[in-house]
């Protein structure tokens, strides 16, 4: 009997032994699944943000799209929702309404479009002659505006509401940019030149209505029109500046 009771006790210690494993192998498999879970969501948040920024991305440019169409008083949600191929649903989850979409378009283009003036502006460019001053200054502002169109219809709308301070704010420094020009090329003694800060002043506003006006025909046309209104409004300008302008800039 004592035998038999010591052959039993090391099966009895090996089904101990091999249950504690299998406790301890479950234990370990139960704490990496929990801890799988976890892991996972920190690629979900960012593949959601990014499906959300490639759908903000395309509303935006339905928008600009219907917005260079209609205009924007008459465009509508329904309409952009239909040009991004998605439903007005889709686009309430990321804007509120007409208004909260062209602010956002417009502060995107905005940005362009103080990028694009950087180009235009640069101290080097005072450097230059007269006829390639123009070509330096006017060819990014043209460029920026007929790559974005829906700029033009925002910034230069009615009833836009949301962005007329910014759309001030760029007017004035374009004005400031122009009228540097002016004083850096100028020659004070030149006939026709501006004597004083306010007929400098003029000077610039004069610049900038004729480049609105000529920016007017130039995005209303295409292919050799519009090449043609592009040089009519270099010609313009350097028609009215020339007298005024040293003939090599002091800097």
């Amino acid at each position: 009997m004592r035998e038999t009771s010591r052959t039993k006790s090391p099966d009895k210690a090996g089904e101990q032994t091999a249950e504690t494993a299998g406790a301890t192998k479950a234990a370990k498999a139960t704490s990496a699944a929990k801890a799988a879970p976890e892991a996972a969501p920190e690629a979900a948040p960012r593949r959601r943000q990014a499906r959300g920024e490639r759908r903000i991305a395309q509303l935006l440019a339905a928008a600009a799209g219907v917005f260079c169409r209609t205009g924007y008083a008459a465009a509508s949600t329904n309409a952009i929702a239909r040009e991004a191929g998605v439903s007005p649903g889709t686009l309430y989850q990321f804007f509120p309404n007409k208004e909260a979409i062209a602010v956002e378009l417009g502060g995107h283009l905005l940005q362009r479009a103080h990028e694009a003036h950087g180009r235009a502006f640069l101290p080097e460019n005072l450097n230059r002659p007269l006829p390639e001053l123009l070509d330096a200054v006017l060819d990014p502002v043209i460029a920026f505006n007929c790559e974005n169109p829906a700029f033009w219809a925002l910034m230069h709308g009615a009833g836009i509401p949301g962005i007329s301070q910014e759309h001030d704010e760029l007017h004035v420094g374009m004005l400031t940019r122009v009228e540097e020009v002016l004083r850096a090329c100028v020659a004070p003694a030149a006939d026709g030149a501006p004597a004083t800060e306010a007929e400098l002043t003029h000077v610039a506003h004069m610049v900038l209505g004729i480049v609105k006006t000529a920016l007017e025909l130039i995005l209303a046309s295409e292919g050799a029109d519009r090449a043609a209104y592009v040089t009519e409004l270099k010609t313009v300008l350097f028609r009215y500046l020339d007298p005024m302008f040293t003939t090599l800039p002091p800097h």
